[in-house]
């Protein structure tokens, strides 16, 4: 049984900082991506980073958020300084199983990912 847990959300003042954890226990020969996404009511979940090969980041948080990963932990995480208001959201892990890692664009697409955590909110305060 395949499960994201996510840690690390909360509340902050916007420049303020937080750290996103997500443990995965997923045993597979194949390839996995990982990938943050986060969802405001009212709107579609949206990409914000993922990383295979290679990172990638929405353009909205290049330069703010660092996306990194422990193989050996299982372990991928966020790391979000400089926060704003506009990031304000709850923020999922996914896990997208493959023989390859997801490149741009369809690394940015939800539909690709296999496995979600619960989601975590994160809240910024002006």
């Amino acid at each position: 049984q395949v499960q994201l847990v996510e840690s690390g959300g909360g509340s902050v003042q916007a420049g303020g900082s937080l750290k996103l954890s997500c443990a995965y226990s997923l045993r597979t020969r194949r390839v996995v991506t990982m990938a943050w996404f986060r969802q405001v009511p009212g709107k579609e979940r949206e990409f914000v980073s993922a990383i295979g090969w290679s990172t990638y980041y929405t353009e909205s948080v290049k330069g703010r958020f660092t996306i990194s990963r422990d193989n050996a932990e299982n372990t991928v995480s966020l790391q979000m300084n400089r926060l704003e208001p506009e990031d304000t959201a709850v923020y999922y892990c996914a896990a997208g199983v493959s023989s390859y890692y997801y490149t741009w664009p369809s690394i940015r697409e939800s539909s690709e990912y296999n496995y979600w955590g619960q989601g975590t909110q994160v809240t910024v305060s002006s």
